[in-house]
């Protein structure tokens, strides 16, 4: 399970190695642990995770033993399709250290160099006796963020007040990195939208998601949509995204239908009404299956 080469030149090329202690862990995270890991899970039921309550009190201190992953999709697609096993949530870690030692289980020798949280060489370092194993990551950042996106779903979306449809009942924070990342994606603006959606004959059909960025949900399908895109580039649909939160969402539900994030819908090319996506299967046959029945 690698990276996407492309990806990480071109993020290296626009920030430096090193851009995550200016601006965060978050996109460089993305990039090379949160999409490969997206890609592997897509072709399974469900994973098992190594994560425990005390591990990091700011974000895991409620995981459940089992749960419906927040933010990755399974084999099926779409919302509740993949499981996440955390089978040691409510095992101390001591316990598992006296259980590794008892049975004289092989471990990585940079534990007994004071490395008890281990990630990428840039963003760990040692931590002192008394020192929670957590402050070894990521330790110019906020303790209740120290996650790198592969359990994202930890983290209490308290600006955004998210409930389970991805609604927010206030406006999300605007540190958040923006997500549907492609050269074959279109952007579009406030305006745009409106000039897109009050047309009646188009060029191309359009194809266009009202995200959020800090939706768990439009965060899960970014992969799907993005391939989506790159797929349908050259072949007679426009594929783009409309940020849809904050002073967007009362346009957005007025006039594009927009219930709860992710909104999908398609603009054929000879009508101005949009057709909204029915499912919250959002894997990329599902999407292109929609596509392909109304183009």
């Amino acid at each position: 399970m690698f990276p996407d080469a492309v990806e990480v030149q071109a993020l290296v090329r626009s920030k430096g190695l090193f851009s995550f202690y200016e601006d965060g862990h978050q996109e460089c995270c993305r990039v090379r642990k949160v999409r490969p890991l997206r890609r592997a899970l897509k072709g399974l039921r469900a994973w098992i995770t190594g994560q425990r309550k005390d591990q990091s009190p700011g974000t895991r201190s409620e995981i459940p033993v089992v749960q419906v992953d927040p933010v990755f999709e399974g084999l099926e697609g779409g919302v509740g399709s993949l499981v996440k096993w955390n089978p040691v949530a409510n095992v101390k870690g001591n316990d598992i250290w006296n259980f590794l030692r008892t049975m004289d289980v092989p471990i990585n020798s940079l534990h007994s160099q004071g490395y008890i949280s281990i990630g990428c060489e840039p963003c760990t370092r040692p931590v002192l006796p008394g020192q929670h194993e957590r402050e070894g990551r990521w330790w110019w950042e906020d303790a209740k963020a120290k996650e790198c996106g592969l359990h994202k779903g930890n983290i209490k979306q308290e600006d955004a007040a998210v409930n389970g449809n991805g609604n927010g009942a206030g406006n999300a924070s605007e540190a958040v990195a923006d997500i549907f990342n492609s050269q074959n994606l279109v952007t579009l603006n406030r305006t745009g939208m409106e000039n897109l959606a009050r047309l009646d004959h188009r060029q191309e059909p359009w194809l266009v998601v009202l995200y959020a960025p800090w939706c768990q949900f439009c965060q899960a399908m970014e992969g799907s949509y993005v391939e989506l895109a790159d797929k349908l580039a050259g072949n007679g649909v426009k594929v783009g995204k409309f940020r849809a939160d904050g002073d967007q969402k009362e346009y957005a539900k007025q006039k594009l239908q927009l219930g709860s994030f992710p909104t999908i819908l398609f603009f054929p090319k000879h009508s101005s009404k949009p057709i909204k996506y029915p499912s919250e299967r959002r894997d990329v046959d599902s999407l292109m299956a929609f596509v392909d029945a109304l183009r």
